[in-house]
């Protein structure tokens, strides 16, 4: 059977432009200017109040991580879950810019939980009523996990990626793989690959083989579903760009925060559990005693919450890209 992608009208009309030295549209119709500071707002508020607050076409990027309601926490039950993910997904396609992406980060083994959450709930409903597009399911790939007896265990968790329009944004060279010398020396005797890709290294795929976060681990700061820092940079680096609006309404430990600052992005993370902020304070305090990893490409300030509407989320709905 032949590559389905070899009939691909997207990839051929890729490869096109890359051949004519041109962008694709969603990223040629962006302009990036240098920024002098990033602003960043850790909230504790429930997400739809937080969405509801948030002006149309704002956020470039918006990271979810949500409660599966599997009854892990206080925070972890919804009596009626597909509605009140209903809400929040129209919500989502209201904020987000034309170039906007979202991520969901979820699984599949709890749907034989009463009443459960999990991916296949949320892209019933994201296809119910069309509201994204879907790009690509992101496999979170990881060696140390929980074992098993009754099926096999668990090694892995889905991430869809979904954007508004099919004009979004991706900067595939800020996550390639760099080849290692022996294979880039291969590659170049193929007359087949163009030099200045193969200098820019490989896709990194849709698997993702980053380790889940163990029990000692310095990045640990409490949460129990805590995301790893280089997993939210993959996603941050790739679909958002400088200056851009990140927004994370599950956002726990505020890792996502964490990462922006770091990028030059300007960020919101909230959490309907107040222990955001004291989950935050021991990321900032982690970050701190790396020392030489604690120098963020751009100068930021965390906004009090009282200033929230200082947030530059409150200006990008208003500027058109050029």
């Amino acid at each position: 059977m032949t590559n389905r992608s070899h009939r691909n009208q997207g990839h051929i009309g890729m490869n096109a432009l890359k051949k004519s030295g041109r962008q694709h549209q969603s990223q040629s119709k962006i302009s990036i200017a240098p920024i002098e500071k990033t602003f960043h707002s850790i909230l504790t508020i429930d997400c739809l109040d937080l969405l509801r607050r948030i002006p149309d076409n704002s956020v470039q990027l918006i990271i979810c991580d949500p409660p599966y309601n599997i009854l892990m926490a206080k925070w972890d039950s919804y009596p009626n879950y597909a509605e009140w993910a209903q809400a929040w997904l129209v919500e989502v396609r209201r904020v987000l810019v034309d170039s906007g992406n979202f991520i969901i980060f979820g699984g599949l083994q709890f749907q034989g939980e009463a009443e459960s959450g999990d991916l296949l709930s949320i892209i019933f409903e994201v296809r119910r009523k069309a509201l994204f597009n879907l790009v690509n399911l992101i496999v979170w790939h990881y060696r140390n996990g929980m074992s098993a007896q009754r099926f096999f265990a668990n090694r892995h968790e889905e991430i869809v990626w979904f954007t508004k329009t099919r004009n979004y944004f991706f900067d595939l060279d800020s996550v390639r793989e760099p080849f290692d010398e022996e294979k880039k020396r291969a590659y170049l005797k193929d007359k087949r690959l163009r030099p200045e890709s193969i200098a820019k290294g490989r896709n990194p795929t849709n698997v993702w083989p980053i380790p889940r976060l163990n029990g000692n681990s310095k990045e640990r700061v409490g949460h129990p579903t805590q995301k790893p820092i280089a997993l939210i940079e993959r996603i941050v680096s790739s679909l958002s760009y400088e200056g851009s609006v990140v927004l994370d309404f599950f956002a726990g430990t505020g890792v996502t925060t964490r990462v922006s600052m770091a990028l030059g992005r300007h960020s919101i993370s909230a959490d309907r559990d107040p222990a955001i902020k004291s989950y935050f304070a021991k990321h900032m305090k982690n970050w701190q005693e790396q020392k030489t990893l604690f120098n963020a490409q751009t100068p930021y300030e965390i906004l009090e919450e009282q200033n929230f509407l200082n947030h530059p989320v409150f200006a990008s709905s208003t500027m058109e890209s050029k």
